[in-house]
Formats: structure tokens, C-alpha cells, sequence
């Protein structure tokens, strides 16, 4: 069955309806539901999540400014392109700070939080045997939020967090080609292997081939993408 775009806002917590709408649309974009150079009607945005116009109008004012739309002087929001150039730049900054996320975590993971590591390559595996790419996505997201956290550098780890929204949208892509959440796990198999036994720079080495492993899976996807579309 397909996954909707879109489903109804629920008040169930003590976010403004606006941020809850905002989230919504930002994690369909993320997630590839809503696609690049897709307008954004309104209308049928705000009856798809159950709601009134406004809080979608500003939900996507702010999406505008974090990048995630451009708006097109009388035609109306659509949803950013995503360019090589974008992959190029982000991917090289991401190579260099996971590398160097793990290799500090190779020098100061405590016990306990390699346990959840070990724990996190175990269910990741589980969620490709099901199939569920969104399940993935989420727990190779948390894969990395762990390394992160075992470097214990903050500063690190507030650079990174700052480019999880771009790394998010590249990532459900990257993980979506044949293959590749295969060679994923294998590649975080080996990484935590060597955090694991406190090698630094081979943590270091595996890291930074995983993240250019996983740009070009992206690119090639946008190349396959380009070639249908010519």
C-alpha cells in the first residue's frame, strides 16, 4: 500500500499548530514524498493534513528560509532542487567530520554506549529484512548520532547537527538505490569493528570511505534520474 504524502496533524502534544504542519511538510520533503520542483498548493495541502491555510502558509514562509523551498515571483513555492553542487559541497564537509567523529569515538566510547552501537548494526539489519526503507533511514540516522555522541566533542557534534536536515534528504535517496542499505550496513559493520578495537585511524579511514561511498550512490542516482528525464 502506498505511504500518503500527507497525514492529518495531531494535536497531541504542546507544539503551535504551525511547527506541527511545518514538521510534517519538512519530513515529506526529507523523505522524498514530496518531490523536487513539486509546487505546493495550499489548498490542497492544508485539506490533506486536515487544516486552514495559514499555519501551511507560514509553515512554508520558514521552509523558504532553511532552504527546503524557493518561492517564484507570481507562480508560487516549490520544492528546492536538490544540485551536484549542493551533494559536493555538503559530502565534503560530512567526509571529513564523520572521520573525525569516529576516530575520537575510537579513543572515547564508553562501553555502554558501544552496546548501543552493536544494537543499532542489529536493527538496522532487521529493518531491511522487512523491507521498510523508512525504518532504515531512521536507524542509520541513529547509528551516526551514537559515533557522534562517542566523540564526545560538542562543538563537533553542533557543526554536524546543523547539516542533519540536508543530510537527511541525500540519505533517504542514497538508501533507496538497489543495493546500497546492503553495503551500508556493511561498511557501519566494519566501522564499529574498528572503534571497537580503539584503531583510530582505520575508524577514521572507514568512516570517510563510508560517506563517499554513500555521495555516490547519490549521484548516480541523479544521473540515472537526468538520463530517463533527457
Amino acid at each position: 500500500m502506498k505511504e500518503p504524502r500527507l497525514v492529518p496533524i495531531q494535536l497531541d502534544n504542546y507544539k503551535p499548530l504551525r511547527e506541527l504542519v511545518f514538521e510534517s511538510l519538512r519530513e515529506a520533503i526529507i523523505l522524498g514524498r514530496l518531490k523536487p520542483g513539486e509546487r505546493l498548493m495550499e489548498v490542497q495541502l492544508a485539506e490533506e493534513m486536515g487544516v486552514s491555510r495559514t499555519p501551511v502558509r507560514e509553515a512554508i514562509r520558514k521552509l523558504e528560509l532553511d532552504g527546503f523551498v524557493v518561492m517564484v515571483p507570481r507562480k508560487g513555492a516549490y520544492v528546492a532542487g536538490i544540485t551536484i553542487k549542493d551533494i559536493v559541497d555538503v559530502f565534503e564537509v560530512r567526509a571529513a567530520l564523520e572521520g573525525m567523529a569516529a576516530g575520537l569515538a575510537a579513543e572515547r566510547i564508553t562501553d555502554e554506549e558501544m552496546d548501543r552501537l552493536e544494537r543499532a548494526l542489529v536493527q538496522i539489519g532487521e529493518f531491511q529484512t522487512g523491507d521498510n526503507i523508512n525504518a532504515v533511514v531512521q536507524g542509520d540516522t541513529e547509528f551516526h548520532s551514537l559515533i557522534y555522541q562517542g566523540s564526545r566533542n560538542q562543538c563537533l557534534i553542533q557543526i554536524i547537527t546543523h547539516l542533519q536536515e540536508q543530510i537527511q534528504r541525500f540519505r533517504m535517496t542514497s538508501l533507496s538505490q538497489p543495493g546500497r542499505s546492503k553495503y551500508a550496513l556493511d561498511e557501519h559493520k566494519k566501522i564499529v569493528e574498528a572503534i571497537s578495537d580503539r584503531n583510530v585511524e582505520l575508524a577514521q579511514s572507514l568512516a570517510r570511505e563510508h560517506i563517499e561511498n554513500a555521495e555516490q550512490s547519490l549521484l548516480n542516482a541523479i544521473r540515472k534520474e537526468e538520463n530517463f528525464d533527457g
